[in-house]
């Protein structure tokens, strides 16, 4: 097991006190700019895992994020930002992290030092074997997240990670373990920078992708969308006028208003 975090190593910068404003933004500029590159290399082993999900969730399985600190938050907005944009069910994608809902504003890290709170978390949900749970965790270390892996393994769920160390013993308790290693932070140790960003752009891409392959996307549009104030409702006009070739705006928003998605005004008329 590779004790060396590449997230704790210290910065390749020195004396950030002493650099001017633009300095300072520049060089954290330069550093962000390695992350999509770092990204692109574990793409194979996040799309075996896009599908797995899809096929989990074709019979009823859901997933989940669980995380603490950054990661942990990471994966909750990604969760809440299933339902409005894709439509689905809010249990269907569950993020989940260490502290609970307070730990989302102020800092509870403690509360991620406790292995067996992890699994804990995961049962209130009656997580099963048709699930799978995604563990967060940049150092791949978080004892919180190692025991919701390692026990969801124990009784026959299917577990990935997103973690910014090679080896970790997050990654030992994953199936599907994404190591996505950018580098020493500018700030040392300040993982919420780089490493916060690898994750957030996986997470994206995780549901993102999977959304589309369980079908809730029409060529390039988010016909599911929850149609909730005034700019969805008008995207969501245009998108109907576009799709069933309705000339006047005030009729499509009439269906639209009437059924409540694009896609199932479609269906209707």
């Amino acid at each position: 097991m590779n004790l060396d975090k590449v997230t704790e190593m210290s910065s390749f910068y020195r004396h950030l006190e002493k650099m001017t404003t633009t300095e300072i933004l520049n060089n954290i500029n330069h550093e962000d700019e390695g992350v999509p590159a770092a990204v692109r290399k574990v793409i194979p082993v996040v799309g075996l895992l896009v599908d797995l999900i899809k096929e989990k969730m074709s019979i009823g399985g859901r997933l989940f994020y669980i995380g603490a600190g950054t990661s942990g938050r990471l994966g909750v907005l990604d969760a809440s930002e299933c339902p409005p944009t894709f439509g689905v069910a809010a249990d269907q994608v569950i993020g989940i992290m260490a502290g609970g809902d307070e730990a989302l504003r102020f800092g509870i890290e403690d509360a991620e030092d406790v292995e067996e709170l992890g699994w804990q978390d995961l049962q209130k949900y009656q997580v099963s074997e048709k699930d799978v749970v995604i563990g967060i965790a940049a150092s791949g270390t978080t004892p919180y997240v190692i025991g919701a892996l390692k026990e969801s393994r124990r009784n026959g769920i299917t577990t990935g990670c997103i973690v910014c160390n090679t080896n970790s013993p997050v990654a030992q308790h994953a199936d599907f373990p994404i190591e996505v290693t950018v580098g020493p932070e500018f700030l040392t140790g300040s993982t919420r920078m780089k490493s916060g960003t690898a994750q957030k752009l996986i997470l994206n891409m995780i549901s993102t992708a999977v959304m589309i392959r369980i079908g809730l996307i029409q060529d390039n549009k988010m016909v599911n969308m929850q149609i909730s104030n005034k700019k969805l409702i008008d995207r969501g006009t245009k998108m109907l006028m576009e799709k069933a070739g309705i000339i006047d705006y005030d009729k499509a928003k009439a269906i639209l208003l009437e059924y409540g998605s694009v896609s199932q005004a479609l269906r209707k008329i």
